[in-house]
């Protein structure tokens, strides 16, 4: 171990030595036997250094691989012209050491030649044309990789970006990704949106966004796309639901037919004549027409190619028909659509609607709010009215007829024929519009023309002012509180003249309904039996005291000497509240309208003795004791001033027909007048016998 170390020693020491006496020797060396440079170096660029011993000279051996690329200048091994690495990576060349005694010596020379990115990436193809079908699918391969990939004498990765040129046609190609080129379909194809589109595939040798030296191509990809049977027919008119126009919805097709009337000719329908076309435009492929449904007994049938529906046979049932028509593509049966056809059966029309004015004059004014109405010229106090009349109508009015304006956005028409205008009219001019009538079931129709003068409204004059409709509503809310106002004073004025005599006759009234009718009683028969002893008792003891009794009847006159006929009056008539006058102008009042017949006082404070036949009533007090069976007696009693009830009174109905049994021989009218005497002077005897409000009383008040 020990000597091992001892060699390895020595042989360290010894080497510089040696590589000297060996460098003498060969007489020549370079610094760098195998040195590095980059490609693309001008002629000149120094390789490397050569020291050469004295007596000693160098030079390239002719024999070297490459001695082409290099020169020796001076002590200097030098590039004779620039090196490309795509061509040559590693260059050789030998250098020759020689003295002047003969002795030669060699050197070898390993030039490596590194890489620069001096080279941009190189499509095979710049400029691509494809042919997409519209029906293709997505993420199917529309450009390959081979066919697109980019080459890079660097050696370098490419990296592709693809984008599009043509607007609106963004996202739907694609690359697999940053260093596939392979294009790819990312979203289905509308041929409707667009047919042609160019892309452009970048390939770099950097990634995007790198701050090194980045060399580019392109390559420009011309897409076309290639309409395919995508969509089914449309019926016309349609009306497109989504904004990029692909889905077009129709609207029903209606038409009328005559009732048992057999129509010759193809039927008119609205809004047009069955049509259907191939939204696939450029192929636009036959489409064959057919009713599907709805066709009872048969009696339309449509024209397979152009679609006009005809009738069979005639329409006995006034009800409508709804058909169902369906368009087929000839070249594919499942390319199909359906569409509603209803036909109204209606009473035959003879007359159109025509119009009894062929020119309608107007007036409006400017500055006038919508909807605002348009004047008969002249008249601004007329709304302009048009007229359609129907001679298929007795009456010549057609209900189902609707007006509108042809000609004109700044006017519309109501149902009614009333002209509005549809805007604010801002300028002064003459407007000639025209007006249509339509009848909405036959769909027959006449016209007419207005002629609107838009006119300043400071033109118009006191009676020309037009009225609103609100103005309208207040003169009607202010006639109306007129109007109530007035009936309320004249109620009050009527209640304050006439009141008083209502109040009486209506008591008059309710006083008769009550007693049962009262009135000339007294010629009628007995209808009820004598009034008991109880009730005279009872009537005797009711108070009469300083007031004229008077019947509320008529004045009944008494034939004298006939006392029969006084037994004949009512036996109870009388059984009504005896009520007392206050005030002796009332009496005065009853007296006159009661045609100011006579009447007597049958109460008498001297007696009439010599008067024979003569019956008088006599207070008690007031009785000559002398006065014999002739002289009926009231007595008074405490409580004359109270006023009788209605329970009191039908206390004493119960009371006469409990005592009718037992005393059936007294007679009277409620006061039993002695009939003694048959022969009686004549008088007339008035009772005021009324019924009073109800007050509480005693038995004995009657």
């Amino acid at each position: 171990m020990d000597v091992s170390h001892w060699v390895l020693t020595s042989v360290l020491l010894l080497l510089p030595f040696i590589t000297q006496v060996s460098a003498q020797q060969r007489g020549c060396s370079v610094n760098n036997s195998k040195p590095r440079v980059y490609e693309n170096n001008p002629p000149g660029y120094v390789v490397t250094t050569i020291h050469v011993e004295p007596d000693f000279a160098v030079m390239i051996d002719p024999t070297s691989p490459d001695a082409s690329f290099f020169t020796i200048q001076e002590s200097e091994l030098q590039l004779s012209q620039s090196v490309d690495y795509e061509k040559d990576t590693l260059l050789l060349v030998y250098l020759i050491c020689q003295n002047t005694a003969g002795q030669s010596d060699s050197l070898e020379i390993h030039v490596t030649i590194l890489n620069m990115n001096d080279n941009s990436p190189v499509f095979e193809q710049t400029n691509l044309t494809k042919v997409v079908p519209e029906d293709t699918k997505v993420n199917a391969t529309i450009v390959a990789r081979e066919v697109i990939s980019a080459s890079d004498a660097d050696l370098d990765t490419i990296f592709y970006e693809l984008t599009t040129i043509v607007p609106g046609t963004d996202g739907y190609f694609a690359i697999k990704g940053v260093n596939n080129p392979e294009i790819y379909l990312q979203k289905a194809l509308d041929y409707d949106k667009f047919n042609l589109t160019t892309l452009v595939l970048y390939a770099r040798d950097r990634p995007v966004g790198s701050t090194d030296t980045t060399n580019t191509a392109t390559t420009t990809i011309n897409i076309f796309i290639e309409q395919a049977d995508t969509k089914s027919p449309w019926f016309l008119p349609c009306t497109f639901i989504n904004t990029d126009n692909s889905i077009c919805i129709s609207r029903p097709y209606t038409g009328r037919v005559n009732i048992s009337e057999m129509s010759m000719e193809p039927l008119i329908l609205e809004p047009g004549p069955i049509y259907a076309i191939d939204p696939d435009y450029t192929l636009n492929e036959k489409i064959l027409y057919s009713i599907v449904g709805g066709n009872t007994d048969e009696v339309f049938s449509v024209d397979a190619d152009t679609g006009n529906l005809t009738m069979n046979k005639v329409a006995t049932a006034p009800d409508s028909y709804q058909l169902q028509v369906m368009a087929t593509q000839v070249n594919n049966i499942q390319k199909y659509s359906v569409v509603s056809v209803e036909i109204k059966v209606i009473n035959k029309s003879d007359y159109p609607p025509r119009f009894e004015s062929r020119i309608y004059n107007g007036t409006v004014f400017l500055d006038l709010p919508p909807r605002s109405f348009v004047f008969q010229a002249g008249d601004s106090s007329s709304p302009l009215m048009i007229t359609a009349v129907d001679d298929d109508f007795p009456n010549k009015v057609n209900p189902n007829i609707e007006y509108y304006i042809k000609n004109s956005t700044h006017f519309i028409a109501t149902k009614d024929g009333l002209i509005l205008t549809n805007v604010m009219l801002q300028s002064p001019e003459t407007v000639t519009i025209e007006a249509v009538a339509k009848d909405m079931v036959s769909l027959q129709e006449a016209s007419t023309v207005i002629v609107v003068e838009v006119i300043l409204a400071a033109a118009v004059t006191s009676s020309d002012k037009i009225y609103t409709a609100q103005d309208m509503a207040i003169l009607g809310g202010t006639l109306a509180a007129v109007l109530l106002i007035a009936l309320v004073f004249l109620g009050v004025m009527i209640f304050k003249r006439y009141g008083k005599p209502v109040k009486y006759l209506i008591r008059k009234k309710f006083s008769k309904e009550i007693s049962g009718g009262y009135h000339n009683q007294s010629y009628k028969q007995d209808e009820h039996p004598d009034v008991s002893t109880k009730q005279c008792e009872t009537l005797e003891n009711s108070s009469v005291q300083s007031m004229t009794y008077v019947l509320e009847q008529p004045a009944l006159p008494l034939p004298s000497s006939n006392a029969e006929e006084i037994d004949s009056l009512p036996k109870a008539s009388i059984a009504s509240t005896i009520i007392f006058d206050q005030e002796e102008k009332e009496e005065e009042v009853e007296e006159k309208t009661e045609h100011e017949k006579e009447v007597k006082s049958i109460l008498k404070t001297d007696r009439h003795v010599a008067d024979d036949g003569y019956k008088a009533v006599w207070f008690k007090t007031d009785v000559d004791p002398d006065a014999g069976e002739r002289v009926q007696v009231i007595e008074e009693n405490e409580a004359d001033g109270e006023d009788d009830s209605d329970q009191d009174l039908q206390k004493n109905e119960e009371e006469e027909e409990e005592n009718y049994d037992k005393d059936d021989h007294h007679t009277g009218l409620g006061v039993s007048f002695a009939s003694e005497s048959s022969s009686l002077p004549a008088a007339e005897v008035r009772f005021n016998m009324s019924f009073r409000d109800p007050v509480a009383a005693d038995d004995s008040d009657i």
